[in-house]
This record gives structure tokens, sequence and C-alpha cells, in this order.
């Protein structure tokens, strides 16, 4: 079916979704995980996939179960103990959730990601593979962010980006992101009279909306988090459900609960969204506003002449920044030259380089097909 579904009505009829569940709602008051939570989840995604529907399940958890088995009295906050932590907790959550699932004839495939598998290509493409492999051999793939080793992941401490970018990676036609409150409410929904918002149909529909940034002490995404997951999704043309866990089964039936945020973009090529919203950039190109013109306006790519300023340390290949003088990110992409090579050409016109380097046909910094405009400007 069309990716891009009409309204919520259409969720049981979606070839494939994934859902996404949060620490906080998998584990109780004293933070170990709640095994009656996890067999009702696997139950309802069992479901689904016996209904037809293949399900991706993209579960935070792994470090709030190792809390207990280590004995420690709270979330850890230094690195280090993190990563044991969520080396402890990953074995137990995934031998849960294969325990759980097996009581319904399903088999589970863990896939742990870091940061490096949605920044380098070819990562990204076996990631991408795998996930396929596994949804047609009938598996139920969970996947976790890989906290053991991941560094700048570990400290943000939420799967919910992670999962509106493998809903892009394996097509999804819809992104069910499960939390610990019934949707997005206009105010704390613990203010009275905090309203609980049915439908975002686009920005305009968020103007003075009130969140917070954090989430509870087991988890750490709040709904901040949400909010920036849905917008990558929902802008690649995937739409989102935001709904409390104890609401799965009826978010997946098409029930009204929660909030439906509706796709506002088209599905944009892997490599694109790729670089938009998982790419950790090595670098920036300071451009002139000529330049910044000519790739903004003109989808122009990015030719030697129009930089005027080299930061950071990059190779060919790796996803660089492109700002305007005054430091505004306008656009990122990959580069086709070495920091020092940049360096070497900045401000001299393609008819100057091939003077000085013999080429016919230097290559641009960055070529048009590997760009995407961030920002208007």
């Amino acid at each position: 079916m069309n990716p891009a579904l009409l309204d919520r009505s259409g969720i049981p009829r979606a070839g494939r979704v994934v859902v996404k569940i949060g620490s906080s709602s998998l584990t109780g008051s004293d933070g170990r995980l709640d095994l009656d939570r996890v067999r009702w989840l696997a139950a309802v995604i069992a479901g689904r996939r016996a209904a037809g529907q293949e399900v991706v399940l993209v579960s935070s958890g792994a470090i709030a179960a190792g809390i207990a088995p280590l004995g420690l009295p709270m979330r850890p906050n230094d690195l280090a103990t993190a990563q044991a932590t969520a080396s402890v907790g990953q074995g137990i959550l995934v031998a849960r959730y294969t325990e759980a699932f097996a009581q319904h004839g399903r088999r589970v495939g863990q896939v742990l990601l870091t940061a490096e598998d949605l920044i380098r290509r070819q990562h990204y493409r076996n990631a991408q593979r795998a996930l396929e492999r596994l949804l047609a051999l009938g598996v139920v793939p969970v996947v976790n962010e890989n906290d053991t080793v991941a560094t700048d992941e570990i400290r943000f401490g939420d799967n919910d980006r992670l999962a509106a970018l493998v809903a892009h990676l394996v097509r999804a036609d819809v992104l069910v992101l499960l939390t610990d409150v019934d949707g997005l409410y206009d105010g704390p929904p613990s203010r009275p009279g905090a309203r609980r918002i049915a439908e975002v149909h686009g920005p305009e529909d968020l103007a003075g909306i009130e969140v917070t940034g954090r989430g509870t002490t087991i988890g750490t995404g709040g709904m901040v988090t949400k909010l920036e997951a849905a917008s990558i999704a929902t802008s690649a043309g995937v739409p989102v459900v935001l709904t409390a866990a104890a609401n799965a089964d009826r978010a997946l039936a098409g029930e009204p609960v929660g909030t439906w945020f509706a796709a506002t973009g088209r599905r944009k090529s892997t490599r694109r969204l790729w670089l938009a919203h998982a790419a950790r950039t090595a670098g920036r190109l300071v451009l002139d506003d000529g330049a910044i013109h000519a790739i903004t306006h003109g989808k122009r790519s990015l030719l030697a002449a129009g930089v005027v300023g080299v930061e950071g340390d990059f190779e060919p290949g790796d996803p660089v920044e492109l700002a305007t003088t005054g430091g505004v990110v306008v656009a990122r992409g990959i580069v086709g030259h070495s920091a020092a090579e940049v360096a070497q050409m900045q401000g001299r016109t393609t008819a100057q380089l091939r003077e000085e380097d013999g080429a016919p046909h230097p290559r641009p910094v960055v070529h048009r097909d590997d760009l995407v405009i961030v920002r208007r400007y």
C-alpha cells in the first residue's frame, strides 16, 4: 500500500510497521524489567504478525535491564558504567523478548546499531539488507542502540530518532512511538485543563505547544525527542502515531488513540535522509554569499571558488556542514576532497584549478547529488 497513509484507519492494512518502546514503558517503579509488560507487547506484535503485517520493534531497555542485576541504585551517569550496564542488560532484554515471542510461535532477531551504521554508507546498506532478510524469514527484528560501544548516542540515551531512521530504512508504512503518556498535549499533561492533541498535520499545528526536554529517571528521552522523531519520519513520508504503551493494540488497530502525525513530505532517497538526519559531520566549509545562493536556490554543486573557510579534519567521502560566514548551517554534503586539499583549492575558479593542476574537469568540492539542504537562506 501507499507508505503515506492518509489517516490512521489504514494502519491495520499497512504492510510494514515500526514500533518503538521506551525504557519507562518496560520497567516497573523499581527500575526492573517488567516481564508482564514485555509479554503483553510481544502478544500484541505477534497478533499483527499473524495477520500478515511485518513489524520491526525498536526497543530501549538494555541499561534499565542491567541496573538490578548489577546492584546499582539508579541509572549510571558515567559512560564506562553505562556501557557495562548495557552489556549485561542487553542479553537479559533479548532473552526476555525471545521467551515472550516464542509463546506465540515467533522468533526474534537482535539488531544492534550505532551512529556509525547510519553515517557510513556501506554500513547503512548492510543494516538495510539484514533487516530486509529477517523480515522475509518471518522474524521480528528487535533493534536497539548498541549502548555497549556507543559514545555520543549513549549520552543522549533515547531511541526515538533511531526509530524514525529505521522506519525510513525499512520503508515502513507507519511508525508507532510508545511512551508513558497517551499522546501529545498542549502543555504538561499533569496541568489542569491540558488538552490532548489528536492530530498534527504540519509544524503550524505545534505552535505554542509547551513540551519538556527530559523523560523519566529510567529512560532519558522526553517529548522533545518524540517530536524530533515525528518530524524526521513525517518529512520523509512516514506518518507517526504517538501514544501510551498500554494503547499499543488499539493504535495498531487504527483506533483514535494518542496523536496522529500526518506525513508532510515525500519519500526521500535513503542517501538524502541519511545526510540530513543521521550523519555526524566531520567538519565544516564556510561559503560566500554567491555559493550559498548557488547551492540553496540554484541546485548547483559546490565549487572551490565559493569556499572561504575550512574547519575540521576530514577525508574524501566524509559528511561535512556547509555554512554561511555568519555560522548558519544551510546544507550537508559528502565532500570530494580532504580538508588539506580544500584549503589549498578554496577561492580558486575551475579555470584556475584546471590551469594549475592540469585536470580537464576538476571535481567539485561537493557534488549536487551528494548534497542536501537543511535550511533555506
